[in-house]
């Protein structure tokens, strides 16, 4: 099972993850789309923070870390309910497959 982004096929793994990185844009509606999600400004705020995460660090922040980065650069929202509401699916695993991003390890990153 792969995507296919612009007339190319991404190579997938059984659960829908991209094998290498894909940080284009094209890709994010795509595999959103087949995840069910309909994208809003901050579904593109979740994935542009897993992106720049995974650049970083090498890997993606797990939900603990993701929901108390979010609460202090993004005050007034309850993120941990939020992050849940955009990506219901465990956030930080769905989040990471619609940014266009590998498997995280674990049971949902680092």
């Amino acid at each position: 099972m792969g995507y296919m982004v612009n007339g190319t096929e991404l190579e997938t793994d059984d659960e829908g993850f991209l094998l290498e990185a894909d940080y284009s844009d094209d890709v994010v509606p795509v595999i959103a789309a087949s995840e069910g999600l309909k994208l809003t400004d901050d579904h593109w705020t979740v994935v542009n923070y897993m992106r720049e995460q995974y650049k970083e660090h090498g890997h993606t922040p797990n939900f603990r870390n993701m929901s108390k980065d979010f609460d202090a650069s993004h005050p007034g929202t309850d993120w941990k309910k939020h992050l849940y509401t955009l990506f219901p699916m465990q956030p930080n695993r769905q989040s990471a497959k619609v940014a266009g991003l590998p498997k995280p390890f674990g049971k949902g990153g680092y």
